[in-house]
């Protein structure tokens, strides 16, 4: 079994609400226990390691589920970008741009959302980009 597909089955168990019940579970049962091993530092050790183990596996774990939705959410976003005709094609490679870059791109993007007037109820709203498109659609058209 690849480790991609254990980790998606894992995570899902993980995840579940049961799992997180029995984990709570597991630690009352060891918490009652302390009175009949005189909370000595055995006891203690037996949940400390047992919690640092699951703790670091599950790191991997999460890495892993995580890397694998955000690859999923990068290729929906790059096929809605491709179908889109206004959109700018040129944000399909934004992988290859490093943390300056991407700041300075954010910040592009904010100032343009900041500039607009939004009407929600336009799936979408006009911006100075569509004055620029029109005006170079006429002008191809002649």
């Amino acid at each position: 079994m690849k480790f991609s597909k254990f980790a998606q089955a894992l995570s899902k168990w993980t995840g579940n609400p049961k799992t997180f019940v029995v984990a709570v579970l597991l630690i009352c049962v060891w918490a009652v226990t302390g009175p009949f091993f005189h909370y000595n530092d055995t006891w203690q050790l037996i949940i400390n390691t047992s919690t640092t183990i699951i703790t670091f596996l599950m790191v991997f774990l999460v890495q892993n589920t995580q890397n694998r939705d955000t690859d999923e959410l990068h290729i929906k976003i790059d096929e809605l970008l491709r179908v889109t005709k206004d959109a700018q094609n040129a944000v399909l490679s934004l992988d290859n741009l490093d943390q300056k870059e991407l700041h300075a791109l954010r910040k592009k993007y904010k100032a343009m959302g900041d500039r607009e007037d939004t009407d929600h109820t336009q799936p979408f709203p006009a911006c100075d980009a569509d004055v620029v498109m029109d005006k170079s659609e006429s002008a191809t058209d002649h």
